[in-house]
């Protein structure tokens, strides 16, 4: 077994996501749409047929075998977009803000992502819930860094298929900085903000401007 086959068994959810954004923002043939951050894996969850009008922006080269995908892959830093205020009908981003640094990172992710779009869509996992979902561990990004650091490797469901060094487990943690309810109104101030529920909790939050 490996994390992709673990977070693959999720896709359930991030199909119903998807759903929600269509029904939403109602995008049609003619919309353009820049995903920052993202694959082609979200939209291959829909029967979209308007991919070439979709852009999927990441900081790193976008592989060979992509060439002949019907999206548009762009190499480039979520924090400085290198377009033009309102070049896109939608800037779109699911689960990504959370990986851009620290919390002057993601403000610049989400000014621009406010700057290029008419209008916005962006996912980012709740730091309130009780599983972290990129480690699959209960509690853990409730503790300290210091502990968190010795125990990923043995109480995360992460660390037990991984097994990372040391290192390996500090610099995954650098990477996450999930964002709390406060937080994200304040990134997005002029958004309406949905909770994605798992039962009673909020897993996740979805910046909507239409």
């Amino acid at each position: 077994m490996n994390m992709n086959r673990v977070y693959r068994l999720t896709e359930w959810i991030r199909k119903r996501r998807m759903k929600k954004f269509i029904n939403i923002l109602n995008p049609d043939e003619s919309t353009t749409i820049l995903d920052v951050g993202g694959t082609s894996k979200n939209w291959d969850l829909l029967d979209y047929k308007c991919k070439s009008n979709i852009i999927l922006l990441n900081i790193e080269d976008f592989q060979q075998t992509e060439w002949c995908s019907p999206y548009k892959f762009v190499k480039g830093d979520g924090r400085y977009l290198d377009y033009l205020d309102k070049s896109f009908d939608i800037a779109f981003s699911n689960s990504v803000i959370e990986h851009v640094g620290n919390y002057e990172d993601q403000k610049r992710f989400a000014d621009e992502i406010l700057r290029v779009g008419k209008k916005v869509w962006v996912q980012t996992p709740a730091k309130s819930f009780f599983v972290e979902p990129h480690l699959i561990c209960f509690f853990i990004h409730h503790f300290p860094p210091k502990i968190q650091e010795a125990t990923i490797r043995y109480f995360s469901l992460w660390g037990l298929i991984t097994k990372p060094s040391r290192e390996r487990s500090k610099e995954f943690l650098r990477s996450i900085r999930l964002l709390n309810y406060r937080e994200i109104k304040a990134l997005f101030p002029s958004c309406k903000i949905y909770k994605e529920r798992f039962i009673f909790f909020t897993k996740s939050y979805i910046v909507v401007r239409l």
